[in-house]
């Protein structure tokens, strides 16, 4: 199967700088990777590349097609946003604070370290060399933190840890010729955060500079013009001091005042072929310290900050999870909100100025803003910790997730984005199972409760609860949904309840371990669990209380699944080994290895290569295909495996990602970093009476810390929780340490004909077509299996003529056309046609759809969940007509 990575949720924002581009496209790092959402369709998507760590600066050209990424290790991505691919690599020598794109986008400018430098932006065609480096300024007495650029690009203004700002000339035409000293603005008392030119609306030149610092102080420098002859930059001694700086002639000689200095300038001026039209009218006048105001009262510092240009507006957050928003010049306060306890990491305006974007690295959280109405544009947060469970809903609709912040979420598919979030456990979510009727939820904790959902009220209308408290670790439903079962961490028990009442039926008694998995039979009421105690028990919880049969292994049974049709148990064992049961007959069907699968990945606290390991090389969750063809396995590991059920062969291996942030990605780590007294990244290196040792640095959630708790600076470890496959068979997603990765069958055409011959070609459908015999064209266009020809085929029938041509399909070529109607209901705006096509497939094809029907039951569950969408939507539509109309019926007799 053609899976490919489609998107990331569980995890919108996790830390650096976010941008938006054409105005509604928000760009956000997550982890490693680069997550775009369309704020106006209300979509968001995750790129299919990754960084080798996690990306801390992001810039986007003006015109919005490439995007730069750097990540923490200082490695960079030059990347075609349109088409998602990676155009160019390269790494820089120092740490990255900030870079940016020049409004024309010919130049890309970084503060790496001390040094500014400027980048030639590379293209769409191949160069041996993209990154063209063409000057470096290594002014700085610190690391340079904040970038902004003129809007003509000929100055470039940056912020530094030095309390100074600068401003350079960049003449385009002369880069190693004009070397004149920047202007330097002081006065800082902390880092400057933030540096922008304000712009004069009537000439659209550069008449204010705003810089903002830490310590939440904002500078406003004003510039007066000298006409005429150049004038020394005069310094002032008082509180603030002066911003100018004695300036150098291309010579490096000081101006004086002189004659013969003012003259070699006049001279350089005339040669350079007219500053004033290549920017240079700053070179000719004096800046000053206009108003210093400090922005916020509380003692909080300033961690994030932003400029729109054309409404002449700032956007300041705090640590505090406090943000402003303030009128230039004169300082006004127009908001001063609180959005979080926690600080905000990052804020910026959208191109109108009429959206403000926040971000907060430590909760997940990003929010879009309009300042105008008050009003929540977008407001997503992913979980606070690793996510342990999933459960895909019938029609594939829905995700929902459960984790360790005692929340469950519930996600669009489609959309990407979480829409209710449930935050009544009070520990751990465990296990997660979606009602037959598409609009229930059940969750498992640790807390002792069993907790139903309504997902049309959005509230818990059910709790299951036990006499005395139990942790509960695994949950199953029967198919009628009368039945709810939980099994249990603590006393090894697996509780029955009814639905209905609430009401505790039974507690099955057997296991001396705990239940781990727990799953009902898709086939009869066969309840199946699986144990720490080296077995497998299945139960008639409806007639008696022992269980029917128990399949003995030499390891722990991690977790039990059934294949779709009940005639098939698969197990995994803690040895690395998957089994397959014949559940009827009781026996063995055969058995996959997979410990050299499963293996790959060394953790810092590994003595052995990663081939001599023993731990972790085990499967903790399984998952069946729609057709029960193959299986997904994934465990403590990188890798997510694929096999084929029936030939026991390994079809492909998932790794579910390269960050280098995370441990256990790779397979050798460096020898230099190995002695003789073990790893040295186990080295507490913190002034520290208590030596954590390996504890510090293999916590399981890292980077996390908790109030009360010592920091924690270790790394955390890879791997994957749990596997689902969603009903419909086009994808299947993964909780991973990095979020819940969803994989997708590839939409692009993969040439794969049916029934092919010499007289099987497009020039012959298009024949077929100019000759009006639907019938034939379609028969051929599925026999190509050319998705486009197929659909193309399918809109040539007439209205009338589709029950002919309907019956006309032979049943073999069912799924196909299925599909291509599945896909059309998607994106088609002729929806009674299609549905139409439908009607008469099923009227016509009933009886061969019912006997085949596992193999066409992924395409029967993508055609069901693009109906469900469509009747929601429409019944949405309707509703609202409804009311309208009625509204307007009463208001019309009432006059």
């Amino acid at each position: 199967m053609n899976f490919r990575f489609q998107n990331l949720l569980g995890a919108p924002y996790r830390g650096g700088n976010a941008i938006v581009v054409n105005n509604n496209e928000l760009i956000s790092p997550v982890g490693n990777r680069v997550s775009v959402t369309d704020l106006i369709k209300s979509q968001t998507l995750t790129l299919p590349v990754q960084s080798s760590s996690n990306i801390s600066r992001i810039a986007a050209s003006p015109d919005g097609v490439f995007l730069l990424t750097v990540d923490e290790n200082r490695r960079c991505l030059f990347i075609n946003l349109r088409r998602r691919a990676v155009l160019h690599r390269m790494t820089f020598k120092h740490s990255v604070n900030a870079v940016k794109f020049s409004p024309d986008g010919a130049y890309i400018a970084v503060a790496t370290g001390k040094l500014l430098q400027i980048w030639r932006s590379p293209g769409f065609k191949k160069e041996f060399f993209p990154f063209e480096l063409v000057r470096t300024f290594a002014d700085f007495d610190d690391k340079v933190t904040a970038l902004d650029w003129s809007p003509d690009s000929s100055y470039l203004l940056a912020g530094s840890k030095d309390l100074t700002a600068r401003l350079f000339f960049v003449d385009k035409l002369k880069w190693n010729q004009f070397r004149n000293k920047p202007f330097m603005f002081l006065g800082h008392r902390d880092t400057v955060m933030g540096v922008f030119f304000g712009v004069d609306k009537k000439s659209n030149r550069v008449c204010r500079v705003y810089t903002i610092t830490r310590d939440c102080f904002i500078f406003s420098w004003g510039f007066s013009a000298n006409e005429g002859e150049f004038d020394e930059m005069e310094v002032e001694t008082s509180e603030p001091p002066s911003p100018g700086t004695p300036e150098r002639d291309h010579e490096e000689n000081l101006e004086d005042g002189g004659n013969g200095n003012l003259k070699k300038r006049k001279d350089y001026k005339g040669k350079s072929g007219n500053l004033d039209e290549e920017g240079g009218y700053l070179q000719k006048g004096k800046w000053e310290l206009l108003r210093k105001d400090n922005l916020n009262q509380a003692p909080a510092k300033l961690t994030a900050c932003d400029y729109h240009r054309g409404l002449d507006m700032v956007v300041v957050g705090f640590s505090n999870g406090v943000f402003g928003l303030y009128q230039m010049p004169d300082f006004v306060c127009l908001h001063l909100l609180s959005i979080s306890r926690e600080k905000i990491t990052t804020a910026v305006f959208n191109e109108l100025g009429n959206w403000l974007v926040f971000g907060c690295a430590k909760l997940g959280q990003l929010l879009v803003w309009e300042w105008r109405s008050e009003t929540y544009i977008l407001k997503q947060q992913g979980h606070y910790f690793d996510v342990n469970c999933l459960a895909y809903s019938p029609d594939s609709q829905l995700l929902a997730t459960g984790a360790d912040d005692n929340k469950v979420k519930v996600w669009n598919v489609s959309s990407g984005f979480s829409f209710v979030t449930f935050s009544e456990h009070t520990n751990a979510v465990t296990a997660l199972h979606f009602m037959g009727n598409n609009h229930c939820l059940l969750s498992a904790s640790l807390d002792g409760t069993v907790r139903a959902w309504d997902l049309f009220r959005y509230r818990n209308f059910r709790t299951f609860t036990t006499s005395s408290p139990r942790q509960f670790v695994s949950l199953a439903a029967d198919q009628s949904g009368e039945v709810i079962c939980a099994g249990t961490l603590d006393s090894f028990e697996i509780f029955v309840w009814s639905m209905k009442t609430g009401r505790l039926l039974d507690s099955l008694s057997g296991h001396e371990g705990p239940v781990h998995g727990l799953t009902f039979s898709p086939s009869n009421a066969v309840l199946a669990s699986s144990s720490w105690d080296k077995t497998v028990k299945l139960w008639d919880v409806f007639e008696r209380k022992s269980a029917v049969e128990t399949f003995p292994h030499t390891h722990d049974v991690l977790t039990v699944v059934y294949r779709p049709d009940g005639k098939q148990l698969a197990c995994s064992t803690l040895d690395g080994q998957i089994h397959f049961w014949d559940p009827i007959d009781g026996v063995l069907m055969y058995t996959i290895e997979g410990r050299r699968d499963v293996a790959g990945g060394r953790l810092m606290t590994d003595r052995r290569s990663a081939a001599n390991s023993s731990s972790g090389k085990c499967f903790t969750t399984l998952c069946y295909s729609a057709d029960g063809s193959f299986i997904l396995a994934g465990g403590s590991s990188k890798y997510i495996c694929m096999y084929d059920v029936a030939d026991q062969v390994l079809l492909r291996r998932f790794q579910i990602t390269h960050n280098l942030s995370l441990d256990g990605v790779l397979d050798f780590l460096n020898s230099k970093n190995m002695t003789e007294a073990g790893p040295l990244d186990l080295i507490d290196n913190d002034n520290s009476d208590v030596e954590e040792g390996v504890d510090k640095q293999t916590r399981g959630n890292l980077g996390y810390d908790l109030p009360g708790s010592m920091p924690n600076h270790g790394r955390p470890v890879v791997r994957t929780k749990c596997l689902r496959l969603a009903p419909t068979g086009r994808s299947f997603s993964a909780s991973t340490t990095e979020g819940v990765l969803v994989y997708s069958i590839d939409d692009t055409f993969i040439f794969d004909p049916t029934d092919l011959d010499i007289d099987v070609t497009p020039e012959a459908i298009e024949a077929a077509l100019n000759e009006d015999q639907p019938s034939r064209a379609l028969l051929l266009s599925l026999r190509l299996n050319e998705d486009s020809l197929i659909k193309k085929s399918i809109f040539a029938v007439s209205p009338v003529d589709i029950p002919a041509v309907a019956s006309s399909v032979p049943h073999r070529y069912l799924q196909r056309l299925i599909e291509a109607l599945a896909d059309l209901l998607e994106s088609c705006a002729h929806l009674e046609f299609i549905l139409r096509w439908c009607h008469e497939l099923c009227k016509i094809h009933g009886n061969s759809i019912q006997q085949n029907s596992r193999n066409l039951l992924p395409s029967l569950k993508s055609l069901e969940k693009a109906i469900t969408r469509i009747h929601q939507d429409l019944a949405d539509t309707c509703s609202s007509n409804e009311y309208m109309l009625r509204y307007l019926c009463s208001t019309s007799s009432k006059r």
